[in-house]
């Protein structure tokens, strides 16, 4: 009844949260460019767009092993996204501060458990 349990490496699940959310970034940022070709984009928009594209493809070979070059690819395409929009509409801002609130405290958690030790075990109980 008692078994124990796996030994959970959270480096290891930093690593597939930002390999997931890299993945996500390609999705939405390469469907954007899909749809540039019935609306079109501004150019600057397109043009950082698809740099943050090659970067996101590129970053699953070379950013598989570093964490800081992905956590930098997820920002640069986090970044190309929310940018040029607050730019053109700054009323904008508003909500997306809104929105920083439950992603802080997402960050913070990632952080916390990235800093827990792999040597504490949780208490065992009869």
């Amino acid at each position: 009844m008692n078994a124990p349990l796996p030994q959970v490496s959270w480096g290891k699940v930093e690593k597939i949260t930002s390999l997931c959310l890299i993945g996500t970034l390609l999705a939405f940022i390469g469907s954007r460019l899909i749809f540039a070709v019935w609306w079109p984009m501004h150019t600057l928009d397109f043009s950082i767009s698809a740099i943050a594209v090659a970067l996101l493809i590129a970053s699953f070979r070379f950013a598989a092993h570093r964490r800081g070059w992905r956590i930098g690819v997820i920002a640069y395409a986090s970044a190309t996204q929310i940018v040029p929009m607050v730019v053109r509409e700054p009323v904008l801002l508003l909500p997306l501060l809104g929105g920083l609130i439950p992603v802080a405290i997402l960050l913070g958690c990632l952080i916390a458990l990235s800093r827990k030790g792999s040597n504490a075990r949780p208490a065992q109980r009869s």
